[in-house]
């Protein structure tokens, strides 16, 4: 595969080289002959949630705002410069011997420059350096520039950062150590490599740029990821309803249903027998269903939140009732799932039907007042783009969504990938959460656009009688049911203070467990793995920061808490329910046929 020259030096094939860049020029060709049949065909192609107009009218406002006060612009730019001239200064005396600390610092959790050099070659040091002062230089002229709105505030801030990440030294082969050492042992394969895996890329996205973050060949749902046991056993327009095989002789008189959000599929709680929450339920002796939501497509487009709660939870009640004979059960919501639970548990409170038993709620949120970073895609303008793009789809695409929350952890979820996969030409690693992390779905218009607006726009959810469905109006203070919630410390989609404003909202008795990491990772935490841990406070004060300074920590997993908590709800002990065994029968195996539409 490689040659030598007179020195003995490995050198790259020259015929190798040839033969991918001949292969590399027919698919350049192919893609952009793709590329331009498809804008051609749809008139704009894929929707993106970074909107270049709105992006350019929030910098022009900033600007406007920065010149209407020019001294803060230039104290500024003063404080800048000394900043530079001390790193400057640092500079020169580490050149010369001494022992220096940093003028700044990466924050906690930054992991662009964990590679030596960073620190121990001077010259990587103070492009590093000169990165995180300018950085938080711009940062800071957004923040301290008055006469912003405060949504106006966050959302320039969002757009800059995706600059200032962009334009980081890690993401450029010149500037990036690691890149450039690779480079040199590969005798630069690797960019041709990773030439050849960016127009991989480009070709799987239609001409759009469509980065891998696994290896997509690597699973398959039913055999080496979702694999619990189970059958599907009802179906209808939105939903197929699993139930899962016993893991035990004996089970809990009442049933236990996972209501998953639509927005992502429902095995992230099914990824590996190790941290599957659902094989994990199984396994205590629940008989565990779980809602496994459509991959809708334009004939779906009418279907509006209304229909997802009955044709949603209400149906699978239902069903659960002839699979099992049992009427009363317990339920868990995940994010929107969980939403959409509370939604449920109000309405049902109206028609004086208790038979929810006990209601979990995994990082949700019922009052979206402070919605974290995915507000910055919340106000008319960008509702109204969207509205507009739906109204030619039937549906919002599940990549634009995807690509919300990408842009959330730009760093971690993409540039990190584009090092990985283009710069230094390797492929990602085989992981099933980055996996079902590519597996998006689409959500319906009608839909959708309620829950956006109704919801996150106009908060109204929280306010009684702010949403009617099927004619009843959701006041959430009428639900009595006991509640549990979990949320977790660093969720950037779901922020644990907004979602802790949830017990304030129910009337009945309601626990409040905090975790440690972010919204997957603190969820799926398994207590094999002994990792991460959690807080409780047995009282509920309106100040979410009062809760947690009488917090007592614990290590390891929320699950045990879980299991302590709902034990008062669980019912005796019966004999293991067979799905198929009940007036349903078996449909499929489980995963089922829904959950293996893949969006793309």
């Amino acid at each position: 595969m490689s040659g030598h020259d007179s020195n003995g030096l490995n050198l790259p094939d020259p015929k190798r080289i040839g033969e991918t860049v001949t292969r590399i020029a027919g698919q350049s060709q192919r893609i952009m002959q793709k590329f331009v049949e498809r804008q051609t065909r749809d008139g704009a192609g894929q929707f993106h949630m970074l909107d270049p107009k709105d992006m350019a009218g929030s910098f022009l406002s900033l600007m406007g705002k920065m010149m209407a006060d020019p001294t803060r612009v230039v104290k500024g730019q003063f404080k800048l410069w000394q900043d530079f001239a001390s790193l400057w200064q640092t500079g020169i005396r580490r050149l010369m011997g001494e022992e220096i600390p940093p003028v700044i610092e990466p924050a906690p959790g930054d992991r662009r420059f964990t590679d030596d050099a960073w620190n121990e070659n001077p010259v990587f040091d103070y492009i590093k350096q000169s990165y995180l002062l300018t950085s938080r230089y711009l940062h800071q002229c957004i923040r301290e520039t008055e006469g912003l709105g405060e949504h106006e505030t966050e959302k320039t801030d969002f757009y800059a950062r995706q600059y200032i990440d962009a334009l980081a030294p890690t993401n450029f082969a010149l500037t990036n150590p690691e890149v450039l050492r690779h480079t040199f042992d590969t005798r630069g394969e690797n960019l041709l490599t990773g030439l050849s895996n960016l127009l991989d890329d480009l070709e799987r996205g239609n001409g759009d740029l469509r980065i891998r973050m696994t290896d997509l060949e690597k699973f398959k749902l039913g055999e080496n990821i979702a694999v619990t046991p189970g059958k599907v056993i009802y179906e209808n327009d939105l939903m197929q309803l699993v139930q899962y095989m016993p893991g035990t002789e004996t089970v809990y008189k009442r049933p236990l249903l996972i209501i998953p959000p639509w927005i992502n599929k429902f095995y992230i709680l099914d990824l590996r027998s190790k941290n599957s929450f659902i094989k994990w339920a199984v396994d205590q002796g629940h008989t565990v269903f779980v809602i496994s939501w459509v991959n809708p497509d334009e004939k779906l487009a009418h279907k509006d939140f209304e229909d997802y709660m009955l044709e949603g939870p209400l149906a699978a009640l239902d069903a659960m009732e002839q699979a099992t004979g049992e009427r009363e059960c317990k339920v868990i919501g995940y994010c929107l799932g969980g939403s959409l639970l509370a939604s449920t548990l109000a309405y049902l409170a109206r028609k004086k039907d208790n038979r929810i038993k006990a209601a979990t709620f995994f990082v949700t949120m019922m009052d979206f007042s402070e919605p974290g970073e995915f507000g910055v895609f919340i106000d008319e303008e960008q509702l109204a783009r969207m509205d507009r793009r739906m109204e030619k789809t039937g549906y919002f695409e599940g990549a634009a969504m995807a690509e919300a929350f990408n842009l959330m952890r730009a760093n971690d979820l993409i540039w990190g990938f584009v090092i990985n996969n283009y710069l230094m030409g390797k492929d990602p690693f085989p992981f099933d959460l980055l996996y079902w992390n590519s597996d998006s779905t689409r959500m319906p218009r009608t839909a959708h656009s309620f829950y956006l607006r109704k919801l996150y726009e106009q908060n109204l959810l929280c306010k009684p009688g702010g949403i009617t469905l099927d004619g009843v109006g959701i006041d959430l203070s009428l639900i009595k049911t006991p509640a549990y919630f979990i949320s977790t410390r660093e969720d950037h989609i779901t922020p644990w203070k907004s979602t802790y404003k949830g017990t304030q909202l129910l009337s009945g008795p309601v626990r409040f467990v905090l975790g440690m990491s972010g919204h997957i990772a603190g969820i799926v935490n398994p207590p094999v793995t002994n990792k991460y841990g959690y807080w409780t406070n047995d009282d509920l004060p309106r100040d979410p920061d009062e809760w947690f300074a009488g917090a007592k920590p614990h290590h390891g997993s929320w699950w045990v808490d879980w299991k302590k908590w709902v034990q008062l709800y669980n019912g005796k002990r019966v004999p293991a329910r067979v799905p198929g065994e009940g007036k349903l029968k078996v449909i499929e195996d489980a995963p089922g046929s829904y959950v293996k539409v893949r969006a793309d």
